[in-house]
């Protein structure tokens, strides 16, 4: 393919650092834009609680690749918290969205974060991406969030929401805090653990955002969750056999309650998503069960 101008923002987080790498590895060029005043040449400020940005900088590009937004499991949720992660994902998504349809060259492809919390509680049911939103605070943020970018979807720029699920990471993101806990032998089940996992090993995100990128028939939501959801228990299973480390100790939801507040019902929720347009448009998973997926990322 021909390198390609590609803008991204959340560059720095467990995603974006992975993809950034993966898209320079092969020729293409990168900006960054980031939240602080700009250091390198490939970086531009943006301030997108304050709905701020340069949009020159994007003249031009091929595509935009939107990951930004403070962590969904970064800390206990208070109302404060909640707050913050919705501004950030929804401010910033239009900030961008209107810089993109402004310009006299924009890109071709706005590919947006999103994530399967659209789904809210699944139990054992099968979704996809024809599935409604569910109830509750995820599921409201995510349709607020994907109806953001609306901007730049009515200035005719293919708009894709990357429907992500929990990315399998030695370091960062939720998964990477089970790592340690298992490698210490602290490791086991969260509540039942018949609740439903929907995962997707690192190196399966950053591949399939690119195809995102390069697919010119999507456009729309996409689950990025590996085709084999899988139980907690099995979740457990996969990560004492891989590490070698016993899994002796599970966890209460009364404490996981106590100490995670509302966020605790999102980690004991169930959500069995496929990725059934993305195996549509020809996908391939390197990593589709659950043991690949951690033995890749130990």
């Amino acid at each position: 393919m021909e390198p390609m101008r590609i803008a991204v923002t959340g560059s720095t987080g467990l995603i974006g650092t992975a993809l950034v790498g993966s898209l320079r590895t092969d020729g293409h060029e990168v900006i960054r834009l980031v939240r602080r005043p700009a250091r390198a040449a490939d970086e531009v400020t943006w301030d997108p609680e304050r709905q701020h940005i340069d949009a020159r900088a994007l003249n031009g590009t091929d595509a935009v690749v939107h990951l930004a937004g403070a962590g969904i499991a970064g800390r206990r949720w208070s109302e404060a918290y909640k707050k913050e992660i919705r501004d950030s994902r929804v401010l910033g998504t239009a900030t961008l969205a209107e810089a993109i349809a402004s310009l006299d060259a924009p890109p071709r492809v706005l590919v947006s974060g999103s994530a399967i919390g659209f789904y809210g509680y699944t139990g054992d049911r099968k979704v996809d991406e024809s599935a409604p939103p569910g109830d509750g605070f995820l599921p409201a943020l995510c349709v607020e969030w994907e109806e953001a970018a609306l901007a730049a979807e009515e200035a005719g720029v293919r708009t894709v929401f990357a429907r992500t699920g929990l990315v399998v990471a030695a370091k960062g993101g939720a998964w990477g805090r089970l790592f340690p806990l298992f490698r210490a032998g602290l490791g086991g089940r969260l509540g039942d653990g018949h609740q439903y996992w929907s995962f997707i090993a690192l190196h399966d995100e950053v591949a399939a955002l690119r195809h995102l990128i390069d697919t010119d028939a999507l456009e729309g939501p996409v689950n990025l969750t590996a085709p084999h959801p899988v139980t907690n228990r099995e979740v457990t299973a996969a990560m004492s056999q891989v590490l070698h480390r016993p899994a002796l100790f599970p966890v209460p939801a009364a404490a996981l309650r106590l100490v995670l507040g509302d966020l605790a019902e999102d980690v004991l929720g169930s959500q069995r998503v496929l990725p059934t347009r993305l195996l549509e448009s020809g996908f391939t998973f390197a990593f589709p069960t659950v043991a690949e997926a951690v033995r890749a990322a130990a």
